[in-house]
């Protein structure tokens, strides 16, 4: 027998018994779906972690922050170190780290932070201090205007740049560029290096010089981070803070293999401007945060690809079954088949072909299942998590194909004991069976 002509058996088989086909096929379409659903969604939430780590500066990125407690030995201990970061340290690590591609300052003051328009308008948000380097480092274009540029550094010139919310709480649709506002200064009594008292709530009027384009809310940190307001670092040192120190560094690594050692660089040049202090600090690296992440996401995938390997279990049991009960009713036929020449060969290749295109079938109907389930199981997602706009259901070509693959896997597996029962047959008790 030609394959071609097992496989027209075949699917004259599935015809012929199209409700006993469909539902023996039911646990490989159900099985087939699952997997691929559970693959678009689980990819979907890699891609989801990835665009958010881009969101914060990717997964390059090392941050170092000055924390109020360190750990020594078993437990926690104030930081009671007198050193701090500044803009040297910057330059330092920029200039003898080869492994780093871009430093970012940061002084931040995350939230709470009053924001006044001439015309009474006012909202609360947070602002960051930072360099003209932030905007290259988070690839984060602007919407209107300019962003911080280096004169604006050099003389400490009061000029900001809006996040897009405080834009729009502020000045509703209006572009606010060229625009005064006034900020609140953070809390602080201490006098500073340029001789100038910080005082809670005092205003400083700074002139917009840009509109930022929206980028939504960190999933990880929760922040929204359209809700800022970014201004100079060094006119916040001076006006706000009243000392240059620096309170945390972001370090961009040239790619994310390089991690390490950057990390290793810039703690023998924090050593070396710090008295061979590197505890006054914690680092923090976005791609260990990812990494779990990545963990629990797959362990969910197992967990799930093993209720969908039951289901494929299932429903080759019930290939099986089926083809043993076709191997009953057809005894005759198989006797005839064998009395006008049919070899062994031939019987087994026509009831495991007959399996093989029942699975086939299956994974087929499974796939496109599967590909709807995906999407709908995504959408529902983003209903429960409400903090992302989208999630996006990855439809992965090669798993289409190998669960296809998998799925005739299956019939010659489930299939081969049916065949070879058919094909020891004996031609004259085939024929006498009624």
């Amino acid at each position: 027998m030609k394959i071609s002509e097992g496989f027209s058996v075949g699917f004259i088989a599935i015809r012929v018994n199209k409700m006993r086909s469909l539902l023996t096929m039911l646990g490989i379409v159900i099985g087939v779906a699952s997997v691929l659903a559970m693959i678009a969604i689980g990819d979907g939430a890699k891609q989801v972690v990835l665009e958010d780590a881009q969101k914060v500066g990717g997964a390059n990125q090392i941050s170092l922050y000055r924390s109020s407690h360190i750990r020594k030995g078993n437990r926690w201990v104030r930081n009671r170190s007198n050193e701090y970061f500044d803009y040297g340290d910057v330059l330092a690590i920029e200039a003898e780290c080869p492994s780093v591609e871009g430093v970012i300052p940061r002084i931040p003051q995350w939230r709470g932070v009053l924001v006044q328009t001439e015309g009474g308008a006012e909202t609360r948000t947070g602002y960051e201090g930072i360099t003209p380097f932030y905007q290259i480092g988070m690839k984060w274009d602007v919407q209107s205007g300019r962003f911080i540029s280096e004169e604006d550094i050099a003389n400490r010139q009061k000029v900001c740049v809006l996040g897009s919310d405080v834009a729009t709480q502020l000045f509703g649709n209006q572009d606010p560029v060229g625009k005064t506002v006034k900020i609140a200064r953070g809390a602080g009594g201490h006098r500073g290096r340029w001789g100038r008292r910080a005082q809670d709530r005092s205003m400083e009027r700074f002139s917009i010089v840009g509109v930022m384009e929206p980028r939504g809310r960190s999933l990880r940190f929760g922040w929204n981070l359209d809700d800022r307001v970014f201004l100079p670092l060094t006119t916040v040192q001076e006006r706000f803070t009243g000392n240059d120190r620096v309170r945390m560094i972001s370090v961009q690594a040239k790619n994310v293999d390089l991690i390490e050692k950057a990390t290793e660089e810039v703690k023998a040049v924090l050593r070396k401007r710090h008295r061979n202090q590197d505890d006054f600090f914690r680092i923090w690296e976005m791609k260990k945060g990812m990494e779990q992440l990545f963990k629990i996401s797959k362990i969910i995938k197992i967990m799930l690809g093993g209720i969908a390997g039951f289901s494929l279990l299932v429903g080759g049991i019930g290939i099986m079954n089926m083809m043993l009960v076709s191997v009953t009713e057809r005894t005759r036929e198989i006797g005839l088949r064998k009395a006008i020449g049919a070899k062994r060969r031939d019987i087994l290749l026509q009831f495991l072909v007959e399996a093989i295109v029942m699975c086939s079938v299956g994974g087929l109907i499974g796939v496109g299942l599967g590909v709807g389930a995906g999407y709908g199981l995504a959408h529902i997602a983003v209903k429960i998590v409400k903090v992302i706009p989208e999630w996006p259901a990855v439809i992965s070509t090669e798993w289409m194909v190998i669960s296809v693959v998998f799925s005739a896997v299956i019939g010659i597996s489930f299939g081969l004991y049916p065949a070879i029962k058919a094909a020891r047959l004996s031609p004259i008790e085939a024929l006498r069976t009624e």
